[in-house]
């Protein structure tokens, strides 16, 4: 499954690096490519393991707003 995600508030490569964690964090995570000048997250992962909302919860906990 493919999903783009807005995080508008994703300013610095420090942003970047921590939204990369909270990603990869979850298991079934298969890629994931960030445009910081888009405030774009485009995720692949296996639907099998892992939803998009608990994907969506992870980066929110490290206190973004994913639209």
């Amino acid at each position: 499954m493919k999903s783009l995600m807005k995080i508008p508030n994703m300013k610095t490569s420090q942003d970047i690096n921590r939204i990369k964690q909270a990603i990869a964090t979850n298991e079934g995570i298969i890629a994931c490519e960030i445009n910081k000048e888009k405030g774009e997250v485009n995720v692949v992962y296996d639907d099998f393991l892992i939803d998009l909302d608990k994907i969506i919860e992870s980066i929110e906990d490290f206190g973004y707003t994913v639209i």
